[in-house]
């Protein structure tokens, strides 16, 4: 359509940047909700290979489907239940120590002991500043914050509980999600882009399997040495199931997982243990993430997505930024899909101009 009033042309010219402001605030606000959709569909491609593989064996779809989802439950399970024995004795141990940490500040004990260990500082100045610190400070405000604190804890898990049921439904019916995004695309096209989607799809999935393995390897190795090893050199650790459990979450984040839960890690024994623990955990992970640098991530990720280690790490970054934890998760997959389009679409299209 030509239009030759100039009225008319910034009319629909405004109208399209208004149509347009209002799709980015449309997706703005759903946010969140697709963050939900496309954690549940990256997990859902991971687990579709474990269940493929066991309806090759003579399951049927619901019974492998069944048998996936309640064998990650378990595991789940297992490490919450071993996680929970700890916070509940830290908890009672808190308990324990506030009557006689009140006492200490009453009868000034706290304060000598402060004197003595520290006679460089004005401990009566600092005693004082905090005293009319708590004096000024809002209980509102106060309130507040553990108010924020307990809502993002609530918001988290249910967003956690909503991406779980999401996965179910995407696991159970991925084939026909499939059939049916096949079905929008011109006939004369739809071979080329199902064997396309189809290594895409392969792809993220051994992605998954890939760093939920390595993320175990760690988890299990850091058990045996914390809750075994370390005992029988004589270095005693405290809370190896919650330490391991720590080392197996930090693994499902890609590069900088595995460095950032050692760390923590580390800083936990040192609190925990005292500096000799501290440095033989240390020394530890040191080793521990030359092995996987070096050895079981090319091994393991050679077999799930072929992605230069430059492009490895600039879509970590940028996944990371954009989507935080979320993003640093789906971009080593989404960049190995980028690639692929290039290698096998884009780079024929260019060979024939």
């Amino acid at each position: 359509m030509k239009i030759q009033n100039a009225f008319r042309l910034g009319l629909f010219g405004g109208l399209g940047v208004l149509v347009a402001l209002a799709i980015g605030a449309a997706i703005g606000s759903l946010a969140t909700v697709l963050t939900y959709v496309g954690a549940a569909l990256f997990l859902a491609l991971g687990l579709d290979p474990l269940v493929s593989r066991l309806e090759k064996k003579g399951f049927p779809r619901w019974a492998a489907i069944a048998t996936v989802l309640a064998g990650i439950f378990a595991v789940f399970a297992g490490l919450i239940l071993a996680i929970i024995p700890v916070i509940i004795e830290q908890v009672q141990t808190a308990i324990k120590t506030v009557p006689g940490i009140i006492a200490a500040f009453s009868d000034g004990t706290i304060r000598q002991n402060l004197e003595h260990a520290l006679p460089w500082l004005d401990v009566a100045g600092l005693l004082e500043n905090i005293q009319k610190s708590l004096a000024t400070l809002d209980p509102t405000a106060v309130g507040g914050g553990v108010l924020s604190v307990g809502l993002g804890i609530a918001s988290a898990a249910t967003g956690a509980v909503i991406v779980m049921i999401l996965t179910i439904y995407f696991v159970a019916s991925l084939a026909s999600i499939k059939r049916g995004l096949y079905l929008l695309v011109p006939a004369s096209k739809r071979p080329t882009f199902i064997d396309l989607a189809e290594q895409i799809s392969t792809a993220v999935g051994r992605y998954v399997i890939g760093q939920g393995s390595l993320a175990l390897v760690n988890g299990v190795l850091s058990f045996i040495y914390l809750t075994l090893i370390l005992p029988l050199l004589g270095v005693p650790v405290k809370y190896s199931a919650l330490l391991a459990f720590i080392a197996f979450l930090g693994s499902l984040i890609p590069l900088v997982g595995t460095v950032s839960g050692s760390v923590i890690i580390t800083l936990l024994v040192l609190v925990f243990n005292g500096p000799p623990s501290a440095i033989a955990v240390g020394i530890y992970y040191v080793a521990y993430m030359q092995v996987e640098a070096y050895v079981l991530n090319p091994r393991i990720m050679a077999q799930a997505v072929k992605v230069p280690g430059s492009i490895v790490v600039i879509a970590a970054l940028a996944g990371g930024t954009l989507l935080g934890i979320l993003g640093a998760l789906i971009a080593i997959p989404v960049a190995a899909a980028i690639l692929l389009i290039v290698k096998q679409v884009i780079m024929p299209r260019q060979n024939e101009l």
